[in-house]
């Protein structure tokens, strides 16, 4: 963001808190109804050393944590999300503001720096883990597709267009090809880019494909790891809900109906199997959803799933519950310090008014495998 664009955020969100606007344009979107939930995804203790192997907009140091946290707890009550799902099921009404932490992936350091200050500070908060990687030294396949096309791109010097042409050589593409082709030399627009469109099956072959000609850099990975069932069955009896997000990570609008499946009751079975408890919270990855997979995770067993938009299906409004996903730079002022009329903009979903969703929530005709 531009040092005059983070000027202006800056005195736009004070105006906002300041007048009161904030808190109206949280009622008029209907997100003041509903508890807000705050999804994060890894909780870093020195955010430059994590930024050079990890994409930045996951991250967040464990001291702007704390800050979120104070802040929050200060105008809100903290609920855990089997708490607040309970209320929406029943129909109870909120009496006052009410939030729930949660975090997307299940990422080893959010038992190792996020985990201690909720127990110090008797939060509840949940974890969305994809149970197949749980407990082993595998990368997400974002991680690992950043990782390559950071190693292209800063190390190979490649061209976006050198990217395409390496793909399609080796019988990858996508419908964005061209466009994707045009863009500038940046991993992490490219690389979603990439996983726009892509089943995870072709996915993964492309990030073998990259892996195999540029490697992933020299940077050290082991951050990227993924919570242990031992350190969730803590973290369980501590109190944190331990819910699912696939067990591939597998974005949900891109599959076939047989594999949204497969990923959604799989994994509800790891969680069950592993953790001797009732899986009943969901979490779509990077919050794509349609008609279809809602259907397909309320199918699955499941009684409350999460998106990352104020969009609702009315047909499931408690599988279309909306989260906001914030990290670093989420709620800092153009001097990059905590700004309290920020996070108070965030809770409001200030900075989404008269934005439109990218995804598509509500094609129901079943997508087609692509040649993999």
């Amino acid at each position: 963001m531009s040092r005059i664009k983070a000027s202006l955020k800056t005195a736009a969100s004070r105006g906002f808190r300041f007048t009161g606007v904030d808190r109206l344009i949280g009622t008029l979107t209907g997100t003041a109804k509903i508890p807000t939930v705050i999804s994060y995804h890894r909780v870093v203790e020195n955010l430059e050393n994590s930024s050079r192997s990890s994409i930045l907009s996951m991250l967040i140091s464990t001291r702007m944590f704390e800050q979120h946290l104070d802040w929050i707890g200060h105008h809100y009550e903290f609920l855990s999300l089997d708490d607040i799902g309970s209320r929406l099921e029943s129909g109870k009404d909120f009496p006052k503001p009410t939030a729930a932490i949660a975090f997307d992936d299940g990422y080893a350091d959010v038992y190792h720096n996020a985990f201690p200050l909720l127990v110090k500070k008797g939060i509840p908060a949940s974890v969305f883990v994809v149970t197949g990687l749980v407990g082993t030294k595998q990368m997400q396949l974002h991680d690992k597709l950043y990782l390559a096309l950071q190693s292209a791109f800063v190390n190979a010097r490649q061209t976006s267009r050198q990217i395409v042409e390496h793909l399609r050589n080796a019988d990858i593409t996508t419908s964005r090809m061209e466009a994707i082709g045009r863009m500038d030399a940046e991993a992490f627009p490219v690389m979603a880019a990439l996983l726009d469109d892509m089943p995870q099956a072709q996915a993964n072959r492309m990030v073998q494909v990259l892996e195999a000609r540029f490697g992933l850099g020299e940077g050290h990975h082991e951050g990227l790891s993924s919570l242990s069932w031992e350190m969730l069955r803590e973290m369980r009896s501590a109190g944190m809900t331990i819910g699912s997000h696939t067990r591939t990570h597998a974005l949900l609008t891109n599959e076939s109906s047989e594999n949204v499946i497969e990923e959604t009751t799989r994994s509800r079975q790891d969680l069950e199997d592993r953790l001797g408890v009732k899986a009943q919270q969901f979490a779509y990855p990077d919050g794509r959803y349609n008609a279809d997979a809602t259907a397909a995770v309320a199918a699955a067993g499941y009684r409350f799933a999460y998106g990352t938009c104020r969009h609702r299906d009315p047909d499931h409004p408690l599988m279309t519950i909306p989260r906001k996903v914030l990290w670093e730079n989420a709620a800092v002022d153009s001097e990059g310090r905590f700004s309290a009329a920020m996070m108070a903009c965030q809770m409001n979903w200030v900075f989404d008014l008269g934005s439109t969703c990218a995804h598509d929530h509500k094609r129901r005709t079943p997508r087609v495998m692509a040649h993999t």
